[in-house]
Protein backbone atom coordinates (compact mmCIF):
# COMPACT_ATOMS: atom_id res chain seq x y z
CA UNK A 1 0.00 0.00 0.00
CA UNK A 2 1.31 3.27 -1.21
CA UNK A 3 1.46 6.58 1.38
CA UNK A 4 -1.60 8.79 2.13
CA UNK A 5 -0.88 10.90 -0.91
CA UNK A 6 -1.43 7.64 -2.97
CA UNK A 7 -4.34 7.59 -5.55
CA UNK A 8 -5.36 4.17 -4.61
CA UNK A 9 -6.14 5.14 -1.17
CA UNK A 10 -8.83 3.07 0.38
CA UNK A 11 -10.48 3.63 3.88
CA UNK A 12 -12.82 1.11 5.84
CA UNK A 13 -15.18 3.03 7.91
CA UNK A 14 -16.69 0.87 11.31
CA UNK A 15 -19.34 2.14 13.56
CA UNK A 16 -18.73 1.12 17.12
CA UNK A 17 -22.15 2.36 19.08
CA UNK A 18 -20.96 1.64 22.77
CA UNK A 19 -21.87 4.08 25.48
CA UNK A 20 -21.51 1.76 28.42
CA UNK A 21 -17.55 2.73 29.03
CA UNK A 22 -18.64 6.62 30.21
CA UNK A 23 -20.77 7.72 32.90
CA UNK A 24 -22.32 9.96 30.75
CA UNK A 25 -24.29 8.18 27.65
CA UNK A 26 -25.19 8.71 24.35
CA UNK A 27 -22.62 8.21 22.72
CA UNK A 28 -23.95 5.12 20.64
CA UNK A 29 -25.68 7.86 18.63
CA UNK A 30 -22.15 9.16 17.65
CA UNK A 31 -21.44 6.93 14.22
CA UNK A 32 -25.03 7.90 13.02
CA UNK A 33 -23.84 11.79 13.63
CA UNK A 34 -20.52 11.12 12.02
CA UNK A 35 -22.24 10.00 8.89
CA UNK A 36 -25.12 12.36 8.90
CA UNK A 37 -22.38 14.89 8.76
CA UNK A 38 -20.49 13.43 5.72
CA UNK A 39 -17.40 11.68 6.56
CA UNK A 40 -17.90 9.52 3.81
CA UNK A 41 -18.61 11.71 1.14
CA UNK A 42 -15.99 14.19 2.50
CA UNK A 43 -13.11 11.48 1.73
CA UNK A 44 -14.49 10.46 -1.08
CA UNK A 45 -14.22 14.08 -2.38
CA UNK A 46 -10.15 14.01 -1.63
CA UNK A 47 -10.58 10.70 -4.04
CA UNK A 48 -10.18 8.05 -1.75
CA UNK A 49 -12.09 4.99 -2.13
CA UNK A 50 -13.97 4.64 0.94
CA UNK A 51 -16.14 1.64 1.78
CA UNK A 52 -18.58 1.70 4.77
CA UNK A 53 -19.11 -1.51 6.60
CA UNK A 54 -21.85 -0.37 9.41
CA UNK A 55 -22.10 -0.85 12.46
CA UNK A 56 -20.61 -3.91 14.08
CA UNK A 57 -22.77 -6.41 16.13
CA UNK A 58 -22.33 -8.53 19.41
CA UNK A 59 -25.40 -10.49 18.51
CA UNK A 60 -23.61 -13.79 18.06
CA UNK A 61 -20.89 -13.14 20.54
CA UNK A 62 -21.14 -16.31 23.15
CA UNK A 63 -21.45 -14.26 27.19
CA UNK A 64 -17.53 -14.76 28.80
CA UNK A 65 -17.74 -16.42 32.32
CA UNK A 66 -14.60 -15.11 33.18
CA UNK A 67 -14.26 -13.13 36.59
CA UNK A 68 -15.78 -9.36 36.50
CA UNK A 69 -13.02 -7.55 38.04
CA UNK A 70 -13.86 -5.03 40.60
CA UNK A 71 -14.24 -1.64 39.85
CA UNK A 72 -15.02 -1.83 35.95
CA UNK A 73 -18.55 -0.74 35.42
CA UNK A 74 -20.37 -2.67 32.70
CA UNK A 75 -17.16 -4.77 31.98
CA UNK A 76 -19.62 -7.94 30.82
CA UNK A 77 -21.18 -5.52 28.17
CA UNK A 78 -18.04 -3.63 27.40
CA UNK A 79 -16.52 -6.86 27.09
CA UNK A 80 -18.82 -8.47 24.02
CA UNK A 81 -17.92 -5.46 22.23
CA UNK A 82 -14.45 -5.75 22.58
CA UNK A 83 -14.32 -9.59 21.84
CA UNK A 84 -16.58 -8.69 18.45
CA UNK A 85 -14.33 -5.73 17.61
CA UNK A 86 -10.56 -7.03 17.68
CA UNK A 87 -11.04 -9.49 15.45
CA UNK A 88 -12.97 -7.02 12.57
CA UNK A 89 -10.30 -4.75 13.08
CA UNK A 90 -7.88 -7.40 12.19
CA UNK A 91 -9.40 -8.46 9.22
CA UNK A 92 -10.38 -4.66 8.39
CA UNK A 93 -6.34 -3.76 8.37
CA UNK A 94 -5.16 -7.10 7.21
CA UNK A 95 -7.38 -6.01 3.35
CA UNK A 96 -5.16 -3.02 3.26
CA UNK A 97 -7.67 -0.31 3.65
CA UNK A 98 -7.40 2.03 6.71
CA UNK A 99 -9.56 1.14 9.21
CA UNK A 100 -11.62 4.40 10.82
CA UNK A 101 -13.37 3.11 13.95
CA UNK A 102 -16.26 5.45 14.65
CA UNK A 103 -17.06 5.62 17.99
CA UNK A 104 -18.87 5.28 20.65
CA UNK A 105 -16.88 6.16 23.61
CA UNK A 106 -12.83 5.26 24.39
CA UNK A 107 -13.12 1.91 25.46
CA UNK A 108 -13.81 0.63 21.94
CA UNK A 109 -10.04 1.16 21.63
CA UNK A 110 -9.22 -1.89 23.75
CA UNK A 111 -10.78 -3.95 20.95
CA UNK A 112 -9.65 -1.41 17.51
CA UNK A 113 -5.58 -0.96 18.75
CA UNK A 114 -5.43 -4.99 20.11
CA UNK A 115 -7.05 -5.87 16.04
CA UNK A 116 -4.26 -3.69 14.36
CA UNK A 117 -1.53 -4.46 16.71
CA UNK A 118 -1.82 -8.02 16.30
CA UNK A 119 -1.84 -7.08 12.65
CA UNK A 120 1.93 -5.13 12.48
CA UNK A 121 2.96 -7.32 14.76
CA UNK A 122 2.85 -10.75 12.71
CA UNK A 123 4.61 -8.54 9.83
CA UNK A 124 7.00 -7.25 12.33
CA UNK A 125 6.28 -3.80 11.99
CA UNK A 126 6.17 -1.63 15.47
CA UNK A 127 2.89 0.08 16.21
CA UNK A 128 2.78 3.56 18.02
CA UNK A 129 -0.27 4.95 19.09
CA UNK A 130 -0.55 8.78 19.54
CA UNK A 131 -3.89 9.65 21.68
CA UNK A 132 -4.99 12.84 21.82
CA UNK A 133 -7.29 13.23 24.60
CA UNK A 134 -7.86 15.64 27.42
CA UNK A 135 -7.42 12.53 30.00
CA UNK A 136 -4.54 10.24 30.06
CA UNK A 137 -7.20 6.99 29.88
CA UNK A 138 -4.58 5.26 31.72
CA UNK A 139 -6.12 4.04 34.86
CA UNK A 140 -6.64 0.00 35.90
CA UNK A 141 -9.06 -1.00 38.37
CA UNK A 142 -6.77 -0.32 41.06
CA UNK A 143 -6.29 3.23 40.25
CA UNK A 144 -9.28 3.77 38.78
CA UNK A 145 -11.38 6.79 40.72
CA UNK A 146 -14.83 6.31 38.70
CA UNK A 147 -15.00 2.37 37.85
CA UNK A 148 -15.52 3.84 34.23
CA UNK A 149 -13.93 1.63 31.49
CA UNK A 150 -13.36 4.27 28.85
CA UNK A 151 -10.54 5.75 31.47
CA UNK A 152 -8.34 2.27 31.63
CA UNK A 153 -8.54 1.93 27.64
CA UNK A 154 -4.82 3.67 27.13
CA UNK A 155 -3.74 1.36 29.61
CA UNK A 156 -4.91 -1.87 28.54
CA UNK A 157 -3.58 -1.50 24.81
CA UNK A 158 -0.46 -1.04 26.92
CA UNK A 159 -0.37 -4.34 28.39
CA UNK A 160 -1.33 -3.48 31.95
CA UNK A 161 -3.00 -6.10 34.66
CA UNK A 162 -6.55 -5.82 36.10
CA UNK A 163 -8.93 -6.70 32.86
CA UNK A 164 -6.60 -9.54 32.16
CA UNK A 165 -10.01 -11.70 30.26
CA UNK A 166 -11.65 -9.02 28.85
CA UNK A 167 -10.59 -10.39 25.40
CA UNK A 168 -11.75 -14.29 26.15
CA UNK A 169 -9.94 -15.91 23.76
CA UNK A 170 -8.92 -13.33 21.31
CA UNK A 171 -4.65 -12.96 21.31
CA UNK A 172 -3.79 -10.17 22.93
CA UNK A 173 -1.35 -8.05 21.59
CA UNK A 174 -0.36 -5.17 23.51
CA UNK A 175 1.99 -2.44 22.83
CA UNK A 176 4.74 -1.00 25.01
CA UNK A 177 4.32 2.07 27.03
CA UNK A 178 7.19 3.33 24.62
CA UNK A 179 5.07 4.07 22.07
CA UNK A 180 2.35 5.17 23.39
CA UNK A 181 2.19 9.35 23.21
CA UNK A 182 -0.53 11.25 25.41
CA UNK A 183 -1.08 13.87 23.31
CA UNK A 184 -2.88 17.16 24.58
CA UNK A 185 -3.47 16.29 27.73
CA UNK A 186 -5.33 18.34 30.46
CA UNK A 187 -6.84 16.06 33.22
CA UNK A 188 -5.07 13.17 34.87
CA UNK A 189 -6.61 11.39 38.45
CA UNK A 190 -3.61 11.20 40.71
CA UNK A 191 -2.63 7.48 40.94
CA UNK A 192 -3.28 7.77 37.57
CA UNK A 193 -0.19 10.46 37.36
CA UNK A 194 1.89 8.40 39.06
CA UNK A 195 1.67 4.87 36.93
CA UNK A 196 2.10 6.95 33.83
CA UNK A 197 5.30 8.41 35.56
CA UNK A 198 6.32 5.14 36.50
CA UNK A 199 6.19 3.50 32.86
CA UNK A 200 8.07 6.70 31.54
CA UNK A 201 4.97 7.71 28.72
CA UNK A 202 5.80 10.82 26.74
CA UNK A 203 3.09 13.28 27.58
CA UNK A 204 2.66 16.54 25.55
CA UNK A 205 0.31 18.25 27.98
CA UNK A 206 -1.22 21.60 27.16
CA UNK A 207 0.93 23.36 29.45
CA UNK A 208 3.75 21.83 26.89
CA UNK A 209 2.17 23.02 23.39
CA UNK A 210 1.66 26.25 25.06
CA UNK A 211 5.58 26.12 25.58
CA UNK A 212 6.64 24.70 22.24
CA UNK A 213 3.45 24.34 19.95
CA UNK A 214 1.87 21.59 18.40
CA UNK A 215 4.45 21.50 15.49
CA UNK A 216 7.59 20.91 17.06
CA UNK A 217 5.91 18.37 19.72
CA UNK A 218 4.26 16.26 16.95
CA UNK A 219 7.24 16.01 14.82
CA UNK A 220 9.07 14.31 17.89
CA UNK A 221 6.33 11.94 17.30
CA UNK A 222 7.20 11.48 13.71
CA UNK A 223 10.50 11.04 13.89
CA UNK A 224 9.95 8.34 16.63
CA UNK A 225 7.75 6.42 14.26
CA UNK A 226 10.26 6.77 11.59
CA UNK A 227 13.36 5.65 13.47
CA UNK A 228 11.63 2.34 14.10
CA UNK A 229 10.25 1.99 10.76
CA UNK A 230 6.56 2.06 12.56
CA UNK A 231 3.13 2.74 11.59
CA UNK A 232 0.80 4.85 13.37
CA UNK A 233 -2.63 4.36 15.39
CA UNK A 234 -4.43 8.20 15.63
CA UNK A 235 -7.01 7.52 18.47
CA UNK A 236 -8.80 10.67 18.55
CA UNK A 237 -10.78 11.91 21.54
CA UNK A 238 -13.37 14.97 20.67
CA UNK A 239 -12.66 16.09 24.03
CA UNK A 240 -9.12 17.33 23.35
CA UNK A 241 -10.42 20.00 21.89
CA UNK A 242 -11.78 23.04 23.51
CA UNK A 243 -15.35 22.76 24.75
CA UNK A 244 -16.33 25.78 23.20
CA UNK A 245 -15.30 24.65 19.58
CA UNK A 246 -16.50 21.06 20.58
CA UNK A 247 -19.50 20.69 23.00
CA UNK A 248 -20.89 17.55 22.25
CA UNK A 249 -18.63 15.17 24.49
CA UNK A 250 -19.29 14.13 28.41
CA UNK A 251 -16.39 14.65 29.95
CA UNK A 252 -15.65 18.32 28.45
CA UNK A 253 -12.26 20.23 30.24
CA UNK A 254 -11.95 23.57 29.80
CA UNK A 255 -8.44 24.95 28.11
CA UNK A 256 -8.21 22.45 25.10
CA UNK A 257 -6.48 22.45 22.05
CA UNK A 258 -8.02 24.79 19.78
CA UNK A 259 -9.69 24.66 16.06
CA UNK A 260 -5.99 25.79 14.25
CA UNK A 261 -3.90 23.50 16.53
CA UNK A 262 -5.77 20.55 16.04
CA UNK A 263 -6.12 21.07 11.97
CA UNK A 264 -2.44 21.80 12.37
CA UNK A 265 -1.86 18.15 13.86
CA UNK A 266 -3.83 16.73 11.28
CA UNK A 267 -1.95 18.32 8.30
CA UNK A 268 1.47 17.16 10.14
CA UNK A 269 0.32 13.82 10.44
CA UNK A 270 -0.83 13.45 6.70
CA UNK A 271 2.26 14.79 5.64
CA UNK A 272 4.11 12.13 7.17
CA UNK A 273 2.05 9.34 5.64
CA UNK A 274 2.50 6.81 8.77
CA UNK A 275 -1.01 7.08 10.03
CA UNK A 276 -2.36 3.45 9.10
CA UNK A 277 -6.00 3.25 11.34
CA UNK A 278 -7.64 6.09 13.07
CA UNK A 279 -10.39 6.08 16.10
CA UNK A 280 -12.78 8.91 16.61
CA UNK A 281 -14.86 9.05 19.88
CA UNK A 282 -16.33 10.38 22.64
CA UNK A 283 -18.85 11.94 19.97
CA UNK A 284 -22.02 12.67 21.74
CA UNK A 285 -24.96 13.97 19.78
CA UNK A 286 -27.12 14.11 22.64
CA UNK A 287 -24.85 16.88 23.96
CA UNK A 288 -24.44 18.52 20.76
CA UNK A 289 -25.56 21.81 19.51
CA UNK A 290 -27.17 21.21 16.23
CA UNK A 291 -24.23 18.82 14.93
CA UNK A 292 -21.77 21.34 15.79
CA UNK A 293 -18.98 18.86 17.16
CA UNK A 294 -19.79 16.12 14.70
CA UNK A 295 -19.04 18.71 11.47
CA UNK A 296 -15.60 19.96 13.38
CA UNK A 297 -14.70 16.00 13.71
CA UNK A 298 -15.52 15.45 10.08
CA UNK A 299 -13.15 18.48 9.01
CA UNK A 300 -10.28 17.28 11.39
CA UNK A 301 -10.47 13.98 9.58
CA UNK A 302 -10.45 15.28 6.41
CA UNK A 303 -7.49 16.93 6.87
CA UNK A 304 -5.84 13.84 8.20
CA UNK A 305 -6.18 12.81 5.17
CA UNK A 306 -5.28 15.58 2.61
CA UNK A 307 -7.55 18.18 2.81
CA UNK A 308 -5.66 21.02 2.37
CA UNK A 309 -6.67 25.22 1.70
CA UNK A 310 -3.37 25.35 -0.59
CA UNK A 311 -1.82 22.85 -2.71
CA UNK A 312 1.96 22.46 -1.38
CA UNK A 313 4.24 20.25 -2.10
CA UNK A 314 4.19 17.17 0.58
CA UNK A 315 7.80 16.19 1.83
CA UNK A 316 9.85 13.51 0.03
CA UNK A 317 9.49 11.33 3.04
CA UNK A 318 5.63 10.86 2.59
CA UNK A 319 6.53 9.93 -0.62
CA UNK A 320 8.51 6.64 -0.30
CA UNK A 321 6.20 3.56 -0.66
CA UNK A 322 5.28 1.68 2.84
CA UNK A 323 7.59 -1.25 3.31
CA UNK A 324 6.15 -4.28 5.24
Amino acid sequence: MTNMTGSSRRIALLGIPIDMGASQRGTLMGPAALRTAGIKPVLENLGIDVLDHGDISIAQVVPATDPIPAKANNYRDIQAWIRALSPRAYDLTTSGAIPIFLGGDHSLSMGSINGVARYWHERERELFVLWLDAHADYNTPLTTMTANMHGMSAAFACGEPGLDGLLGDEPRASISPAHLDLFGIHSIDPLEKKLVQDRRIAVADMRAIDEFGVSVLIHRVLERVRARNGVLHVSFDLDVLDPGIAPGVGTTVPGGATYREAHLVMELLYDSGLVRSVDIVELNPFLDERGRTARVAVELIASLFGQQITDRPTPSNALEPDRI
